[in-house]
């Protein structure tokens, strides 16, 4: 018989991770699988949900539940409820969840409390910094995990540190493969420079949306003021999350942005050529970090810890935190040749990771 394995996503980084993974699935490579997706629809605007889906060609949701908003208690146990409608409808065999945010810990949750085996992809990741919501939410996913399908060793190690042993495998990072397949695609989207006026390698790019940096107004203060700063030196291009607008707007700082690019949220494909083609990349986001190492772009974060360690020990990115001054003095030292990083390192896996964790869930 087939196994029902049932995706629940909800953010725009998931609809990335998972769409490698269903792509694996519609290849034919793990035959015998049935996958059901859930939209919990968290992120649920065009830009950043639908124009995802048709991009990534990944399957309409057979389930949109079409909940966002309120606080994070409010939001989560909205998401609770309806999901586990759709596993008593679907009985499936496993729940497949992605990743760190209110539709992970809602789907490892519901699917605990009915006895479903879960797989949680990207697990053991830690900042060790229990005020970040995602990171209370990946803590709670791996504990009711039977699959811990990590990215990199020290996940691994993250998780035998906190006696967590069986189940954890080392798979690889998927968003390395959605990287190799869509690089290409990216490579070729010399449009969205020509359409923003920019030169390849003559950019920075930059990305804020963590609720630690938009709702603390004293931090979101000082990273608009160090994008201001930066955009002296060359041009920034921030595609803005609704949330940080919002908040922007709210705290009175929009006028601090100006000579700052300000775009709407990006399509993936469009996203990424940004990322492959600018001199330096400033962000909060762990997957826009990512993406930085895995195209060679220096990246400043944006943040005072991150998950991915990997790219921070190769010193492809330093964490700036809420810091103007910090920032500025790693523009600097990179537009005077003085920072360097190294990107011969190779620690997010072979671009495998979709296959090697159907087969798991196959065995």
């Amino acid at each position: 018989m087939p196994i029902k394995v049932l995706t629940v996503v909800g953010a725009r980084p998931q609809f990335v991770k998972a769409a490698a993974v269903s792509r694996a699935i519609r290849n034919g490579f793990a035959s015998g699988i049935n996958e059901i997706l859930v939209h919990t629809g968290q992120h649920f605007d065009v830009n950043m949900s639908k124009v995802f889906f048709d991009e990534l060609d990944i399957p309409a949701p057979k389930y949109n539940l079409a909940i966002s908003g309120g606080s994070h208690g409010a939001m989560t146990g909205r998401m609770l409820e309806g999901i586990e409608e759709v596993m008593l409808m679907e009985k499936p065999d496993w729940t497949l969840i992605y990743g760190d945010t209110n539709s992970t810990l809602a789907a490892a949750v519901a699917a605990a409390k009915l006895h479903i085996p879960v797989a949680h992809v990207e697990a053991g990741l830690r900042s060790f910094n229990m005020r970040m919501p995602e990171e209370i939410n990946r803590i709670l996913a791996d504990r009711v995990s039977k699959l811990l399908l990590c990215p990199t060793i020290a996940a691994t190690r993250n998780l035998r540190e906190e006696g967590i042993i069986g189940g954890v495998h080392n798979v690889g990072d998927v968003m390395y493969d959605a990287a190799l397949y869509h690089g290409e695609q990216a490579r070729r989207r010399g449009d969205v420079l020509q359409n923003l006026a920019l030169e390849p390698g003559r950019f920075a790019l930059a990305t804020v949306h963590r609720a630690e940096n938009t709702d603390d107004p004293m931090r979101l203060r000082e990273i608009v003021i160090a994008l201001s700063q930066a955009s002296n030196r060359l041009p920034v291009v921030l595609p803005l999350h609704p949330r940080t607008r919002q908040c922007i707007q709210r705290f009175g700082f929009a006028h601090q942005l100006e000579g700052v690019r300000s775009i709407d949220p990006l399509p993936f494909v469009e996203m990424a050529a940004l990322e492959r083609s600018a001199q330096v990349i400033f962000t909060d986001s762990g997957g826009v970090q990512k993406e930085a190492y895995f195209y060679g772009v220096p990246c400043l974060t944006l943040r005072d810890e991150t998950e991915w360690v990997e790219t921070t020990d190769a010193g492809a990115n330093v964490l700036v935190g809420a810091n103007s001054h910090l920032l500025m003095e790693w523009l600097a030292k990179l537009q005077n040749g003085e920072w360097t990083p190294n990107y011969s390192a190779t620690p997010y896996g072979d671009g495998n990771a979709s296959k090697k964790i159907l087969a798991l869930i196959a065995a």
